[in-house]
């Protein structure tokens, strides 16, 4: 067994599905921002193979590590972790992708922008996927699509404001700080996963973003938006085949579901 000092040396492993950016998508940019190596099974032969060896009813886990649930899931030495923003709360000061000091009064920092973090997932990812599975994840969107639009104009109309006027009101404040980030005046693991779900968003909810960029109300969220867009190595990663399209993941584009609050 690796000792813990051997542990930091390790790899990092990241498994989840081939094909879709999905909840995977907010792991990768934290890791493309940093500038550290990764291997990424969802661009191998193996991938479902190796999915399943973590997510069977056979995988028990081991004497550290119960097993994951679902993917994502990161594999560094000893450690196997699963969900999204606890991940990137592991691999967030890993990565330099956080605020914290030696300062006794940022000692906290970690818990502060991972609430922003998954404030972002919770709002723009979990209730974005149940505008196009309302009723449940099982049903194909076919099976569901009266739901879905009535579920859509609901969401945009009443939460999509909600959420974006919070994230407004964080930049804005004190202590987001200098500079168009969220948190401490720098980039964080929560600036990555705000910039991917606005992405997301305007790729599913296409005449309702562009209604919101142009209100007005929102000037410092896209502001962070096209700031993280520019950073070198999230430009390059975006451009590049490694990212991978949208498609029957998280974020989807439905015709009927490309609403505007009435």
């Amino acid at each position: 067994m690796s000792s813990a000092g051997s542990t930091q040396e390790a790899p990092y492993e990241f498994i989840y599905v081939p094909g879709i950016p999905g909840r995977g998508e907010y792991i990768r940019l934290a890791f493309i921002e940093a500038g550290v190596p990764y291997t990424d099974t969802a661009f191998t032969e193996s991938c479902m193979d190796t999915l399943a060896a973590y997510t069977s009813d056979e995988n028990a886990g081991d004497a550290s590590n119960p097993p994951p649930f679902a993917s994502p899931i990161l594999k560094h030495g000893e450690l196997v972790i699963s969900q999204t923003c606890n991940i990137l709360m592991y691999l967030g000061p890993r990565l330099g992708l956080a605020a914290a000091s030696s300062t006794p009064s940022r000692e906290n920092d970690a818990y502060k922008i991972n609430a922003l973090a998954m404030t972002a997932h919770d709002g723009f990812g979990t209730e974005v996927h149940n505008c196009h599975h309302p009723i449940a994840t099982d049903f194909y969107y076919e099976e569901q699509r009266d739901e879905s639009v009535r579920a859509s104009k609901n969401w945009v109309k009443n939460r999509l404001p909600k959420y974006l006027g919070y994230f407004e009101k964080v930049l804005a404040g004190e202590a987001s700080g200098e500079g168009p980030w969220l948190y401490g005046g720098v980039l964080t693991w929560a600036d990555l996963v705000l910039f991917q779900s606005i992405h997301g968003l305007e790729y599913m909810f296409r005449k309702a973003m562009k209604a919101a960029k142009e209100s007005g109300r929102y000037t410092r969220v896209f502001q962070l938006y096209e700031a993280v867009k520019a950073r070198p190595r999230i430009a390059e990663y975006m451009a590049s085949d490694r990212r991978l399209k949208y498609a029957n993941g998280l974020y989807r584009y439905y015709e009927e579901l490309d609403v505007v609050a009435e």
